[in-house]
């Protein structure tokens, strides 16, 4: 038998920020092999090993190929027409009764992709409700509050210029295994050797050592969930000294002397009890930062997932803004897109909607509201408690707080939809399952940050065909949430010419004999009034095509979307916020503080269900990680199995020592606990548990400012 001819085709990966350019051998439609793009100009050749084999997961048995419906407790496979229709029917029932009584949570899958939040924005609005939920509230929302409040934009996200940055401090971040937080850097481990080659420095923060303060060399403990006084006695001290860049802040900042008086009673010996690092030390870390010509500070999820998260990062940013290091060469950059996007949003008042939630009265932040209220809304009576939840691209009973409690709340509801690609814990309780595409089954460009806000270490553009089709009837999400507006006798962002519009595209594109939305079309209309390169031309270069470099000093005084167009030090909300903190130790009867923990052959919840990547003992379970020292204090050795214990509650899992990690502290890596999940094959045998079961949910848990919940470095009992 003649063996099958091989083609090679060029995409990139949309798991992670880095979106790691791939060339990828096909026969027969089946990929057979990925391999990182050597040529490709902005990943450098680079790809890790949940890209290299995330074929394996999309051509699992598990891969959900028809729609879903749940008859008598059973999945049952229905056509496209008959969800839609039924789908639909209740929709316009609820909505006629109360728009707000729908809801829906976007997953960071979706975030990944361009055209699907897009669209599940658009039926939401079609749809007349407010009631949107998304993963940002348990890992980011704390970087779009601060920005929100400072620049006037939740997206301004500066990031650090590592092609010239001379000392970089990394906190609460561990990108040698998750890569970097909304920045676009593939090869992290070779990017940052370059900053120490070139003679800069690298200083990771951190409670544990981490894969990355091994490769930067330069190490400081700090206590979990100390962030926030650490950078507090490091402005105190930036001020004490007048390290201030005075022409900078006069020029283009407000509320300098408000910020200097909030600090002020935080001196490096107010807090050496709450962080562990002593004033000798925090003043070394100073010096190192004001001695540098070109300093950052970059935060990540391990401080926005603590208690004071909003504080911390807005903090840090006060740090590079008032030394002058924010919007300069070797400090931090604001990216630019391929047209404006702020000025954009802030015409069509996209991010500026004025709309409160029904629990708590939270502000909408980056167009939604806290998932730690989702299961109170659910399940509290009244004018618009919600009744149905679309769910797409996420699995919200593995990654919110307290999922056991949000489980029954899901259980409860008139109507839940699930668009995935598998039975995950999540679409197991759905009423129906819309089957999704693959990324690797359709049209793309790179995701918003990238694209739209110029996040990228190395600017560059790439675009992508579909590298082979469907298994089955699975549908990307732009045409089910086009279809799902018109069987709801709803319009896409409340449109009716829009609604007309996408329709027609869809009926033209079936005419030529394709299937749902003519997305390559779609995508090349943005390139195209954006003034970008098209679609094909993009195609045209796989390794990527170069854009120019992020512009420095274009920034200050003139992009931040707040009155006079300078950046706001301090507001109202944040001024509040931190005169409310309080120092805060260990209660004797919880001793221990819990804090996560990446492991390289998987990301999040997603890639458990890769054979391939579950091999090793660190992926058969997730385990207790304690130091040596308190595993003796404990009686226990690695292998023994302890229980551990929060006030919402209790998990069980094996030891493991780890002497990389500061006395006291304990780390379980999330992601694992799939046993319920009824089409996970692989992951579900797998052991371990749900470390998000130990999570508060719930007004008390929630951040004021961001609306994020404490999934990292709160208290607990280890037995």
């Amino acid at each position: 038998m003649t063996p099958p001819s091989i083609t090679t085709k060029h995409t990139f990966c949309r798991i992670c920020e880095a979106s790691c350019g791939l060339e990828v051998d096909v026969a027969d439609g089946r990929i057979v092999d990925i391999r990182p793009n050597q040529s490709h100009i902005g990943t450098l050749g680079f790809a890790c090993l949940k890209g290299l084999h995330q074929h394996r997961m999309y051509d699992s048995p598990d891969r959900l190929t028809s729609p879903l419906k749940k008859i008598d407790g059973e999945f049952q496979e229905i056509s496209w027409a008959q969800a839609n229709r039924e789908i639909g029917q209740k929709v316009r029932a609820l909505k006629a009764d109360d728009p707000q009584s729908i809801g829906m949570y976007v997953g960071t899958a979706a975030g990944f992709s361009l055209l699907h939040p897009i669209f599940a924005e658009g039926f939401m609005q079609g749809v007349g409700s407010h009631n949107i939920y998304s993963s940002a509230t348990q890992d980011c929302a704390n970087k779009f509050a601060a920005a929100q409040e400072m620049y006037g934009f939740p997206f301004f996200q500066p990031f650090v210029d590592l092609d010239n940055v001379e000392c970089l401090f990394l906190v609460g971040t561990n990108p040698v295994v998750s890569k970097w937080t909304f920045l676009q850097v593939a090869h992290p481990v070779k990017r940052l050797k370059a900053v120490k080659a070139r003679g800069g420095r690298v200083i990771v923060i951190d409670p544990r050592k981490t894969e990355t303060a091994k490769i930067a060399g330069e190490h400081q403990f700090i206590k979990p969930n100390a962030d926030v006084y650490f950078f507090l006695s490091f402005l105190q001290e930036i001020f004490a000294r007048g390290a201030v860049n005075e022409t900078v802040v006069n020029q283009a900042m407000s509320g300098l002397d408000e910020l200097k008086t909030l600090v002020q009673s935080w001196p490096p010996g107010q807090t050496e009890n709450l962080t562990g690092i002593s004033p000798l030390e925090l003043r070394g870390l100073v010096d190192a930062y004001l001695a540098a010509n070109g300093a950052a500070f970059v935060t990540g999820t391990g401080i926005g997932m603590g208690g004071h998260g909003t504080l911390a990062h807005w903090l840090a940013e006060s740090i590079n803004a008032v030394t002058g290091n924010l919007d300069r060469k070797g400090g931090t950059l604001i990216g630019e897109g391929i047209f404006d996007f702020p000025a954009l949003a802030q015409k069509q008042g996209l991010f500026n909607r004025e709309a409160r939630s029904r629990i708590g009265g939270f502000r909408e932040l980056n167009g939604g509201f806290p998932g730690g209220i989702l299961a109170d809304e659910i399940t509290t009576p009244g004018e618009g408690q919600i009744r149905a939840m679309f769910v797409t691209g996420g699995n919200p009973l593995m990654t919110m707080a307290n999922s056991a409690r949000l489980k029954s709340a899901l259980e409860s509801l008139e109507l839940l939809v699930v668009t995935d690609i598998y039975l995950n814990e999540t679409a197991s309780i759905a009423d129906y399952v819309l089957p999704a595409t693959s990324p690797l089954e359709r049209y793309d460009l790179p995701f918003v940050f990238p694209l739209f806000l110029g996040m990228q270490s190395i600017p560059y553009l790439a675009a992508t065909e579909p590298v082979v089709p469907p298994s089955g009837e699975q549908r990307d999400e732009a045409t089910i949430y086009t279809d799902l507006a018109t069987v709801s006798g709803v319009n896409l962002y409340d449109s009716a010419f829009l609604q007309w519009v996408f329709r027609g595209m869809k009926a033209l594109n079936g005419m030529m004999g394709n299937s749902g939305l003519p997305q390559r079309f779609i995508l090349d209309l943005i390139l195209r009034l954006s003034g970008a390169p098209r679609f094909k031309a993009l195609l045209d270069a796989p390794g990527g095509m170069l854009m120019p470099a992020t512009p420095v000093g274009h920034f200050l005084g003139k992009k931040p979307l707040t009155p006079e167009h300078k950046v706001q030090l301090v507001t109202d909300a944040l001024r509040e916020e931190l005169q409310a903190l309080t120092p805060t130790g260990l209660p004797a009867e919880r001793p221990y503080r819990l804090i996560s923990k990446r492991v390289h052959a998987t990301h999040n919840s997603w890639t458990q269900n890769i054979e391939e990547l579950t091999h090793g003992d660190d992926v058969q379970t997730n385990y207790v990680y304690v130091h040596p020292q308190d595993a003796a204090a404990l009686g226990v050795v690695d292998g023994d199995v302890v229980d551990v214990a929060s006030e919402t509650g209790t998990i069980r899992l094996p030891v493991r020592c780890l002497d990389t990690l500061t006395p006291g502290v304990v780390s379980v890596p999330h992601g694992w606990g799939h046993q319920g999940a009824a089409g996970l094959s692989v992951a579900s045998r797998l052991g371990g548990a749900n470390v998000n079961l130990l999570a508060s949910d719930g007004l008390d848990h929630i951040e004021k400012i961001s609306g994020m919940v404490h999934l990292t470095a709160f208290r607990f009992l280890l037995n």
